[in-house]
């Protein structure tokens, strides 16, 4: 959750380099098109398929979500945060 899908990349390209995850690729919209520049989005990231989706989305605040998800040890999944948008920075 971020004020613009830009920062939202650049937040995902924080956390990447941060924590040396590979890098995620846009995902394509249904129209084409990624969420535009201006305004609140929601990045949503899946390094099982390697993409990102950006969507603009009001009223979620702003901050970074971790989930983990583990289909064969449901006990190590969990939700972090809201982490600051800057903690990897």
């Amino acid at each position: 959750m971020a004020p613009s899908s830009s920062s939202a990349v650049a937040v995902l390209r924080q956390l990447e380099a941060a924590l040396d995850w590979p890098a995620l690729r846009p995902a394509e919209a249904a129209d084409g098109e990624q969420a535009g520049e201006s305004g609140p989005v929601f990045l949503k990231g899946n390094q099982r398929t390697g993409l990102f989706h950006v969507r603009r989305e009001d009223g979620l605040g702003e901050g970074v979500l971790i989930t983990g998800q583990e289909g064969t040890d449901p006990a190590a999944e969990d939700t972090w945060g809201p982490l600051p948008l800057d903690l990897f920075a």
